[in-house]
Parts: structure tokens; sequence; C-alpha cells
């Protein structure tokens, strides 16, 4: 089940109602610029290939030479930091085997570094609010 509210989307299953989204950013080895030529094309279709078994949704999703962004929604038993893993894995193995070029550019594919931040529709201080405020309820 999915309940919609303006800006944001929730689902609902097994007694739960959840909204999980994360702004991840991830690089090339040495920030060089390799996602380009067919290799940006084909990493897309991948991220792609490999939502719902390792768990997430894209939402959206921007490939520049050095870096990859993506905004996804993740089931909340599952780790984001293992879905990143994976991906990274994933693609790395895929991509150095069709685009053997890059074996000769960079050592390995993408950096151990990553960036994610969870994302919401109200700011951190407006949750701090309303819970603080809920002991004048």
């Amino acid at each position: 089940m999915e309940i919609t509210q303006p800006n944001k989307s929730y689902k609902s299953y097994d007694h739960m109602v959840f909204s999980c989204q994360y702004h991840v950013i991830f690089c090339p080895k040495y920030r060089r610029k390799v996602l380009i030529d067919g290799v940006d094309v084909r990493l897309k279709e991948l991220l792609k290939e490999k939502e719902s078994e390792y768990g997430y949704s894209i939402m959206e999703m921007e490939v520049m030479p050095d870096h990859v962004h993506l905004l996804i929604d993740v089931e909340p038993e599952r780790n984001i930091t293992q879905i990143v893993n994976l991906i990274k894995g994933y693609t790395s193995h895929v991509l150095r085997e069709e685009f053997p070029w890059l074996k000769k550019r960079i050592p390995t594919l993408w950096t151990r570094s990553k960036f994610i931040s969870s994302v919401g529709t109200v700011t951190l201080e407006v949750v701090q609010k309303y819970i603080e405020e809920q002991k004048h309820v």
C-alpha cells in the first residue's frame, strides 16, 4: 500500500508505514573523469537492474564524468551502507569487464568513500520541536 502526501510518498506493509530516502554520491578512484563514452549510460542501466534485488528504487539519478548522484528510496529493513557497497561492487565488476580501458586508467573503479544523507520534507528543527512539544500535549 502507498500513502501519498504533498511532496512525500509513504509505503506501508507488515504493520509499518515508512519513507526512507537517501541522497548518495560516490566517485571513481582519484576522481578520474571516466564515466563517459557509454560507461555513463551502462552504469544507469546497471543501477536500474539491481533495484528490486538490493531493495531500493531510484527516484533520481545523474552520472557526471567524475561522480554519481542518486536519490534512492530504501526499504527500512535494508542497510543503506550495504546497499551502496553492493551497488559499487557490482557496477565496478561489470563495467571493468565491458570497458577494459577502465582497467588501464585506474586500479579500481570506485573510491572506498561515499556520501550518504537522509532526505525528508521537513527540517531537523521541525522534527525536534514536534517531539519536544509532545510532552505538553
